[in-house]
Formats: structure tokens, C-alpha cells, sequence
């Protein structure tokens, strides 16, 4: 096959990939969730395993299960309760937001009159925005039913992972090789959670100290926003700034607390960011900035707001999967940062399609 034949299959493939991508991405979206959530189920329990040796082998996954779903549940009840603050706070807001909108037309110098935020609402057709609320509610309400219901067969899943594995691959040297390339896959995944998890707890606290100090109004929600903010690479850290100081703009009539706000978030964004995660990540993520940035494009084009939250883990394991082959590791090597995507697992030399001598051989959880 010639080489633009060849480049031209490819071209299509990725085009038929995305598409299919975007099509399904409802459920597709719902899946890679559960994927994430179990995965980090899965290595809370042998951590918890390894060091609680004492703990009965029983009750780690319960554990496990609890506190993964019982983080998750806090930030979303954080956060639709706040929301619910900030109706009850709605008409301070309002009457702060025409100040300023006043102040920006003056200083602009527009002609005709100032705009006010009934104005506003009113062109953006308040009746239509409020059932698209009602519809992203429901959407979100049957998401996170059919996100459980993929967790919980994805436990049942795993118990039978093995012995089909072991069925694909005939030969036992395929079937090491396939074992290492799903172990790497799940380690760089339960590593990249954890690391993300424990940085973004360590922001949390400082920044939710910090605005309290300031006096800043929902500083509980804020802070719930900004950790699940810092699980999107790059432009998650720039929107947990953004946010805390528009809102800060809106509630202070002073910039004293607004300068005071960017900064004390931002700081914590910048030391974290720069100093303690690239120490804590290591070679986790292993991906090019460029690679992070234009993933989060693409996957947030794609699935949207999950598709953002997920770009990162989910590059992760296309480029180990990519620099398992000759004719695809190029891309892997481009993807990554260092040029070695795949460190602990030599890439496939195409040499042969299996070890004739062990084709045959007996699978350890097939019967003799």
C-alpha cells in the first residue's frame, strides 16, 4: 500500500472517529464519567489495601466507593445551594451591575442611554433561557443516572477483564505485552486523578482562607468551583481566577477587594501551578502544552464541558495506545513531551504477528 494511499485511510479514519464522536457523545460522555469514577474507585481501594493492612479485603471497595461518591455529592450540593444564594442576593447584584454598566458607558463614551440588566435579559429572551435551564437539569439528573449504572457494571466487568484477555491473546507473549499496555493505561490514569485531586484540595484550602479574609459572599462555592476548575488543564486555572474577581467586582464597591481577590486567588493558581505540580505530576500527564491546549479544544468541541474535563486523560491513553505500534508511535512521539510517550513499555517492531512456538499455548484461566 502505497504511503498517500495509506495517508489518505488514515485522514478518513480520524474523520469517521470524530464524527462518531460527536454523534454519540451522550452516551459516549456518560461512559468516559463512569471510566473516570471507577478508575478512581479502583485505586482508592488498593491504596486503601496497602496501607490498612489490617482492614478486612471486604470493606476497602466499600470504602473507596463511599468517599468517591461522597466527594462528588458534596460538590455538587456545595454548589446548588449557593446557586440558590445567589437568587435571594439577585437584586443587590442587579443594582450593582447597572453601576457599572453605567460607569463603562460613560467611560466609553457611547451615545443614548446606559443598559440595565432588565435590558439586557430581555433581548436575551428570558422565557427560552430558563427551559434551556429546565432541560440541562433533567439532562444532568438522567446523566448521572446512567453514569452509575455503567460504574456499577464496570465492576462486574473487571472480575471477567482478565480471562478474555487471555482469550484475544493466544500467545502468552501477546498476552504479557497486551497486560502491560491496560496496566500502564490505568496507572497513568489513577496517578494523573490523584495528583489533580490532591493539588486541587491543597488550592481549595488556601484559596477559600483567602477569601474569607477578603469577605468574599459565597466563598464556599467559589471554592467548590475552583477544584473541579482545576481538573481542565491550563484554561481551568484562568477561569478560577476570572470568575472570583467578576463576582468580587460586582459585590465590592471598592477595587481595593477586587485587586485583592485576583491576587489571592491567582497566587495560589501561579505557586501551585508552576513550583508543587510539576513535582507531584512527574510523568504522569507527559503530554506538549500545545498538545494539552489543542486536546481541550477538540475534546471540548466534541463533548463539551466533559469533554474539557476529560482532554487530559483521555490523550493520556490514546497516545500509550498509539506508541504500541511502528506505524503510529510517530504520533505518540509528537504528543508527548519528552519524545518517550511510553517509557516501561517497548514499542511493537511489527516483526511478527505472534511467537508461532507459543501460539497455541494454554491460557492460565483456560481449561487445560
Amino acid at each position: 500500500m502505497g504511503e498517500g494511499v495509506r495517508g489518505a485511510l488514515w485522514i478518513i479514519a480520524t474523520a469517521c472517529i470524530v464524527l462518531g464522536l460527536w454523534y454519540f457523545r451522550e452516551p459516549f460522555t456518560q461512559f468516559a464519567l463512569a471510566l473516570i469514577l471507577w478508575l478512581s474507585i479502583d485505586g482508592l481501594t488498593r491504596v486503601l489495601r496497602a496501607r490498612i493492612p489490617r482492614m478486612p479485603g471486604w470493606l476497602a471497595l466499600p470504602l473507596a466507593l463511599a468517599l468517591v461518591l461522597g466527594l462528588v455529592t458534596v460538590v455538587i450540593v456545595v454548589i446548588t445551594r449557593n446557586l440558590s444564594e445567589f437568587a435571594v442576593d439577585s437584586e443587590l447584584y442587579e443594582a450593582r451591575l447597572n453601576q457599572i454598566a453605567a460607569q463603562a458607558h460613560g467611560l466609553l463614551g457611547l451615545a443614548g442611554a446606559a443598559p440595565t440588566v432588565e435590558t439586557l435579559i430581555a433581548q436575551f429572551n428570558p422565557s427560552g433561557f430558563l427551559s434551556q435551564i429546565g432541560e440541562a437539569v433533567q439532562s444532568v439528573a438522567s446523566d448521572t443516572i446512567f453514569i452509575l449504572i455503567f460504574l456499577g457494571f464496570m465492576f462486574s466487568a473487571a472480575e471477567t477483564f482478565p480471562r478474555k484477555l487471555d482469550r484475544i491473546f493466544r500467545a502468552p507473549s501477546r498476552r504479557e505485552r497486551a497486560a502491560r499496555v491496560f496496566t500502564s493505561i490505568r496507572v497513568s490514569m489513577e496517578r494523573y486523578l490523584w495528583v489533580q485531586t490532591v493539588l486541587s484540595l491543597i488550592t481549595c484550602s488556601l484559596t477559600y482562607a483567602t477569601l474569607m479574609v477578603i469577605g468574599l459572599d459565597n466563598a464556599l462555592f467559589w471554592t467548590f468551583l475552583i477544584f473541579f476548575l482545576n481538573y481542565i488543564p491550563t484554561i481551568g486555572s484562568i477561569i478560577a481566577v476570572i470568575l472570583p474577581t467578576a463576582f468580587a467586582l460586582v459585590q465590592f464597591p471598592t477595587l481595593g477587594p477586587v485587586v485583592a481577590t485576583f491576587a489571592g486567588v491567582g497566587v495560589w493558581q501561579f505557586v501551585i501551578g508552576n513550583f508543587l505540580a510539576p513535582r507531584m505530576t512527574g510523568e504522569s500527564l507527559n503530554l506538549s502544552a500545545v498538545v494539552v491546549l489543542l486536546s481541550l479544544s477538540i475534546w471540548g468541541l466534541v463533548w463539551g464541558i466533559a469533554g474539557a474535563f476529560l482532554a487530559a486523560p483521555l490523550t493520556v491513553m490514546i497516545m500509550i495506545v498509539l506508541a504500541q505500534f511502528r506505524s503510529t508511535r510517530w504520533i505518540a512521539i509528537m504528543l508527548s513531551e519528552n519524545g518517550r510517550p511510553s517509557l516501561h513499555i517497548a514499542p511493537d517492531d511489527d516483526k511478527d504477528d505472534g511467537d508461532k512456538k507459543d501460539a497455541d499455548a494454554p491460557s492460565p484461566h483456560s481449561p487445560a
